[in-house]
């Protein structure tokens, strides 16, 4: 599904409650946004006390406003002893504040540490599902910027409690029809609560007919009523299969692979608490593509704004947040100032492009020729995209600090020569048969030699490409300012060196770099920098990386299809999966910027937590899409 642009609200202060003209509505009562949503929609729906000896408890707002409801909900849970483990909250907003009115609005929170901490965290207003992370993931705010009636469908969570929040019905009726609120049915964990301050009719029996048994309770301030419900169904209709089915409870897990992939995902579960196992062939980590000395990271463009466009700008942003701070304390070496992809296509029709998606340029903007010029202080092609939220990263370093994450254990020089399911676990194997390791979860990252792991994944459109990058010592060639992609790659390394290529040759396993594919990265580079290049070729550094690729350039990731599934297979969340097997491969060229978010979804597949993507998206790099694609055609 595609997602209009954002437009930001207007809101006006000169009272002191928060206005919105366009909707002739104030964001909340006078006598408070804190005490409206600790008696309205804590209280309605019980709050603290249902969340109490839980794992996980999640609520769904249908209107970020503000953000009170969120700060009064994370409060409660920070101040209760007996909180949940984990709180997940997703919200979804058509007209979000920028950020200078997020920060004005909560400039006088009684909340005063959390309303910075959101006002700090805000994303651009892309019309995307943005994962929040605070008190070290234990609180996640999913903030899903578009239109209600679009969003719904696309949210993949089971969900303990509804605030349904928003201008009154009256002045935003599209928010409070019938086909929004039947939503609600669809994402309805047993026992489900709602709570909202309208007690308009066609509110509660819109509730009703989706199975809420509705009370009125007293209301808030001036409003004498509430409406409150639980979700009890005499009649529970057939529900779709569920993606969060495939969830594994296990509290120990093994990952095979040690790179970028596989570092993602063992960082993500043991942020959870699950004890993880990496292990690797190689005698370290980060030993094959995720040992390269830097690489990019950014988004993509496209005109029509796909599926492939789409998650590349939720994984970009999602890798700029974490990015921004490893980078900033030294953590990792790299560069999140901004990067610049060079793109021929005239300055009118780029900008005619950015103005048509309505994407914000905190995420990109397209520049010219002179601009790109002044960014990058060097020669160029010409214009095309700049990234403010981009730029380079040494992904080694990266794999290294996500590996030394409490509750990681690296195991490296070991040949996993097969894997088996021996009752309700998961048995590594050796050449000869003997049980190395085993647990009841494990997750296959082990980049290029997948195949081996899973013969059934040799069916599946993947292919191994050789890139081979070039360094050449500081003063050689000129160095741009920014770090650039277009035609190939350059990146400025802090010792003053440039790092660029890289070649892409698919089924070519020459492992050492030769030099005519260094005279290849040569040409590649002059096209990038408009100048001539003229470097002895059989002179220069590189190195050469094994990516795997999937044909439709998108990765791979999921509980693995059982073999020859049958029943329905028209859509990926009806395809059987094996119990406690999770993949998460073919990050190809852009693991840098796929490795943080591709992480976060597997392990909350893996958890049976909401997913920080969009259903449409998990569609397309659901490793089960090949087994649908199989099924689609003629026989």
């Amino acid at each position: 599904m595609r997602f209009e642009g954002i437009v930001p609200a207007r809101i006006v202060f000169d009272d002191g409650v928060p206005f919105a003209p366009d909707f002739g509505d104030v964001y909340h009562a006078r006598a408070g946004a804190l005490e409206q949503a600790r008696h309205v929609f804590l209280g309605g729906n019980q709050l603290p006390v249902r969340w109490r000896a839980r794992e996980r408890f999640v609520v769904l707002e249908t209107g970020f406003g503000l953000g009170n409801n969120f700060l009064a909900t994370w409060a409660a849970w920070r101040d209760d002893p007996q909180r949940c483990s984990r709180l997940s909250f997703i919200s979804i907003e058509k007209h979000p504040p920028v950020r200078n009115d997020l920060s004005r609005a909560l400039s006088t929170s009684p909340l005063p540490e959390l309303a910075a901490q959101l006002v700090d965290a805000w994303p651009p207003p892309a019309p995307n599902l943005h994962r929040l992370a605070f008190e070290f993931g234990r609180v996640e705010l999913l903030l899903a910027l578009g239109d209600v009636s679009s969003w719904l469908p696309e949210i993949v969570a089971d969900v303990d409690a509804f605030y349904l929040d928003g201008f009154a019905p009256a002045r935003n009726p599209e928010m409070w029809n019938r086909r929004v609120l039947k939503a609600l049915g669809r994402l309805a964990a047993p026992g489900a609560t709602a709570a909202t301050w309208s007690v308009a009719r066609e509110v509660r029996d819109s509730l009703a007919e989706v199975g809420f048994a509705v009370q009125r309770a007293p209301g808030f301030s001036g409003k004498r009523e509430m409406t409150v419900a639980r979700y009890a169904p005499t009649f529970v209709p057939r529900r779709p299969p569920s993606r969060l089915a495939a969830a594994s409870r296990a509290r120990e897990a093994i990952v095979i692979g040690a790179g970028l992939a596989g570092a993602s995902v063992a960082k993500a579960l043991a942020s959870r608490g699950v004890q993880c196992t990496v292990v690797d062939r190689h005698p370290v980590p980060a030993a094959e593509a995720s040992g390269n000395p830097a690489g990019l990271f950014h988004g993509i463009v496209t005109p029509h704004d796909g599926a492939h466009a789409r998650f590349n700008r939720s994984a970009a942003m999602h890798a700029e947040r974490e990015y921004k701070a490893l980078v900033a304390s030294g953590q990792v070496s790299g560069s999140t100032q901004g990067m610049l992809r060079i793109d021929e296509t005239p300055f009118a029709r780029l900008e005619a492009i950015a103005q048509g998606l309505g994407l914000p340029q905190a995420y990109v903007r397209a520049v010219d020729a002179n601009s790109a010029h002044t960014m990058a202080d060097t020669g160029l092609a010409g214009g095309g995209w700049f990234y403010p939220g981009g730029g380079w990263l040494s992904p080694e370093a990266l794999v290294r600090h996500w590996l030394q994450q409490p509750g990681i254990r690296v195991l490296t020089g070991i040949e996993v020569a097969s894997v088996q399911r021996v009752a309700e676990a998961w048995r590594l194997l050796d050449a000869f048969g003997r049980v190395i390791l085993e647990a009841r979860l494990l997750i296959l990252a082990p980049g290029v030699g997948f195949g081996r792991l899973l013969p059934a994944a040799t069916d599946w459109p993947l292919n191994s490409v050789r890139g081979q990058l070039t360094l050449v010592p500081k003063g050689m060639l000129p160095i741009p300012r920014l770090p650039l992609a277009g035609a190939g790659y350059a990146i400025p390394l802090p010792d003053g060196r440039l790092l660029f290529g890289a070649t892409s040759q698919p089924g070519d396993t020459w492992p050492d770099p030769r030099a005519a594919d260094h005279e290849q990265n040569l040409r590649q580079l002059a096209r990038l920098l408009a100048t001539d290049v003229s470097v002895d070729a059989g002179a220069l550094e590189g190195r050469v990386g094994m990516r795997l690729v999937a044909d439709d350039r998108l990765p791979v990731l999921g509980p693995v299809p059982i073999e020859s599934p049958s029943g329905r297979l028209d859509q990926a969340r009806f395809v059987a999966r094996q119990p406690g097997l999770f993949v998460l491969a073919a990050l190809g060229s852009r693991g840098i910027t796929w490795a943080p978010l591709t992480g976060e979804i597997v392990a909350a597949w893996i958890e049976g937590a909401p997913l920080p993507i969009e259903a449409s998206l998990l569609d397309a790099i659901d490793v089960a899409r090949f087994i649908v694609r199989q099924a689609r055609k003629p026989s």
